[in-house]
């Protein structure tokens, strides 16, 4: 943090006496006024429900820039790294603060490649789950329970457990999305095979089975890659603000993982692009592009209830810069599949033809979102909508890695404890019970 020469005065009508707040520059985005002195000098803390004013740490890792529709990993644009990396490059990147050259990329390749298998007995704990769970279910069981398997690797303040535990979960999160989903249709699992990209071996492990073996298509495992890539990571949103406050108590790596899991299921985070696939089969069911403009119709109505999913976003109000690469992507996939007459995929671009537009949601700023066209590539490529927001939290596991590597590593980092304004009973005696 760079102090600034300007402070902030922070005054009262009640004549208490001015208090005088540091000011802190980034090196891009916003100054900060820090106000950890605010409840010492004053008695008072600020209310900022959701944090939406709250810089909760300083962090070198993700920059996002809402207005601008910009999204920087370490400094370098997405739209560079989407097109010029793999999402292993990009995991190297996160984790230590710069690209690797080719030989740190294939030393680092290597490492995870080896850690690709699971304990056999995780097997076993798949089966206590019923086979209709839901993916994020199995997942956030599934994640916990790798601490009860690697105890070599649960210190999180020994910066070796660290690293390996980093290798561990990069490794094996595409394995155990594959188990889930192999359990739920109840066909055999897939063991990795190393010859393979991490995406290209992730696709294998889904749709190969032992008697007929899968061979990945270049442009799905390209597809699948970008997603990663897109997903790795995004500033100090819900899950990774959970993993944080998770890791401040000094938990293990797999424990505050598990968190991070546990809040991307929700379907304002992770669920988006299960909502917004779950969103156009129901317009399907209901017409498809013939009551398209029905349902347009029903989402201007604020008093209908209907949302429109996978459109906006809470911090870009230009372009989503993730959705015009998944755009890319989305029209690439559907031409190599031969499906952009498919009735779902035509009601999908009709939509996105409309929003794009259509002068409500041009006015709003309602763009479609990385959650609109991801969802549409990985219902192509043939992952069960279930399964998306699983599929989020396999690329998002390295960001969450490395914003609590970066917590640890930060001297003025304490266990997390928010404050409230309390606005219930004040003190009051029990009475007997018969008194009540």
């Amino acid at each position: 943090m760079i102090p600034s020469d300007v402070k902030a005065t922070l005054s009262f009508s009640d004549g208490s006496p001015n208090m005088d707040l540091p000011l802190y520059k980034g090196t891009i985005g916003p100054d900060v006024i820090d106000i950890r002195k605010l409840y010492a000098q004053t008695g008072k803390f600020t209310y900022d429900p959701g944090f939406l004013s709250t810089a909760s740490c300083n962090s070198t890792i993700t920059y996002i820039d809402g207005d601008k529709g910009e999204l920087l990993y370490r400094g370098y644009p997405i739209e560079q790294l989407a097109t010029s990396c793999d999402y292993l490059e990009t995991c190297y990147l996160l984790l230590y603060g710069e690209l690797p050259n080719p030989a740190q990329k294939e030393e680092f390749v290597a490492r995870v490649t080896n850690h690709t298998m699971v304990n056999e007995q995780m097997q076993f704990f798949l089966r206590g789950f019923r086979r209709d769970a839901h993916p994020m279910a199995v997942m956030t069981g599934l994640v916990g329970a790798m601490s009860a398997f690697y105890h070599d690797s649960t210190d999180i303040n020994n910066p070796e457990h660290r690293e390996i535990a980093a290798i561990r979960l990069i490794a094996k999160m595409p394995t155990l999305v594959a188990m889930a989903y192999k359990y739920t249709v109840g066909q055999p699992y897939i063991y990795p095979k190393n010859d393979l990209s991490y995406a290209g071996n992730f696709m294998r492990m889904m749709f190969a089975t032992p008697c007929e073996d899968y061979k990945p298509n270049d442009v799905l495992v390209r597809a699948m890659d970008r997603i990663f890539i897109l997903h790795a990571d995004h500033e100090q949103n819900a899950s990774t603000s959970t993993v944080r406050l998770c890791g401040s108590s000094g938990t293990n790596p797999f424990a505050a993982i598990a968190a991070g899991v546990a809040c991307l299921w929700g379907p304002a985070h992770g669920g988006a692009n299960e909502a917004a696939l779950n969103m156009l089969e129901d317009i399907q069911r209901n017409g498809g592009v013939a009551k398209i403009g029905e349902f347009i119709k029903q989402v201007k109505d604020k008093n209908s209830g209907v949302k429109l999913m996978g459109f906006g976003h809470r911090v870009y109000k230009n372009y989503d810069p993730r959705a015009k690469l998944m755009r890319e992507t989305c029209h690439e996939v559907l031409d190599e599949l031969g499906l952009h007459n498919d009735p779902m995929f035509k009601l999908a671009m009709e939509l996105e033809k409309i929003a794009l537009e259509d002068e409500y949601f041009v006015a709003r700023k309602l763009y479609p979102n990385v959650d609109f066209y991801s969802g549409i590539v990985q219902r192509a490529i043939g992952i069960p909508v279930p399964l998306f927001t699983a599929i989020f939290s396999l690329a998002r596991t390295v960001g969450w890695i490395a914003q609590l590597n970066e917590m640890i590593g930060d001297p003025e980092y304490k266990i997390g404890r928010p404050r409230q304004l309390f606005v219930g009973s004040t003190a009051r005696n029990v009475k007997p019970i018969g008194e009540r």
